[in-house]
């Protein structure tokens, strides 16, 4: 991997990791185009940039970390099933990664979903808090946010978040269609869905980085300016993405992207059949 290919994949994670379209497949099929050779750093690098769009929220929503116990209580709550479903089912995680076909299946089905959500909970939006541009909110709406998501729906969201381990499904998609579930207006479930993220996506990257230690020991001076420039990039796209998407979230639901999830795990079913090598995670 060269530098070049390098800010195209952070990009491209960048760009997908917050939308309900899964950031996995849209990684292969970038590696596939780029003709980027399999290797563990390759593995390694599309997760560690994640790191970078975790920052992006961490940065966007900072005031939400500062409000109180009860948030950090409610997030570990929704990050538990996780856990133990990647300890549990972790080996087995790995080899469905390697299945393009599930990916392109699932891309495809979420896709179908998507279509019908905003239609399914409509009256969630009935009693919606305002919507702020800058993906920041005021101290009302902060409030607003952290007392209508309750310890339950918190669990509730963070098991439809497992789903999310069968690849193609996109972690996006099913915490925000989870928090939906549970009366959430498109806003709140997003942002949730976001802050969720930060957990979720650490602990997966030092994960990732541990078990290339183990095999290979610190990546060389040259892996590690890649892994730099990958999660800047990451962060500044997902920064800029997070913002588009509540905006556009708020005033027109998820349909464009069912339809686009569709699309896209129709080329990627091609891709595989016309013998690209998309076994990249």
């Amino acid at each position: 991997m060269n530098t070049i290919q390098a800010i195209i994949m952070a990009i491209v994670e960048g760009i997908t990791e917050y939308l309900p379209v899964s950031s996995t497949g849209h990684i292969m099929m970038a590696a596939a185009f780029m003709d980027i050779r399999t290797t563990d750093f390759v593995k390694l690098f599309t997760i560690a940039i994640q790191f970078g769009a975790i920052l992006s929220v961490v940065v966007l929503y900072f005031k939400r970390f500062f409000q109180s116990l009860d948030f950090y209580l409610k997030l570990l709550v929704a990050f538990l099933p996780a856990v133990v479903l990647g300890i549990l089912l972790g080996d087995l995680i790995d080899a469905a990664l390697e299945n393009v076909l599930i990916v392109a299946l699932n891309l495809f089905l979420g896709g179908l979903l998507l279509l019908f959500v905003d239609h399914w909970f409509a009256k969630n939006e009935i009693s919606s808090p305002p919507s702020y541009p800058s993906g920041e909110a005021s101290r009302s709406d902060i409030q607003h946010t952290n007392t209508r998501i309750t310890y339950l729906n918190a669990l509730i969201i963070g098991i439809f978040q497992t789903i999310a381990m069968i690849p193609g499904v996109s972690r996006s998609a099913s915490t925000i269609v989870g928090g939906l579930s549970q009366g959430l207006n498109r806003k709140t479930a997003a942002e949730f869905s976001f802050l969720l993220a930060v957990p979720t996506m650490f602990a997966a990257t030092c994960k990732k980085l541990y078990d290339f230690y183990k095999t290979h020991g610190f990546p060389s001076s040259e892996e590690y300016t890649l892994l730099l420039i990958g999660n800047m990039v990451a962060f500044l796209v997902a920064m800029a993405a997070i913002r588009f998407f509540i905006n556009w979230l708020s005033q027109n639901g998820f349909r464009v992207f069912g339809w686009y999830r569709i699309v896209v795990g129709a080329i990627l079913f091609l891709l595989y059949v016309l013998g690209y090598d998309l076994r990249l995670l």
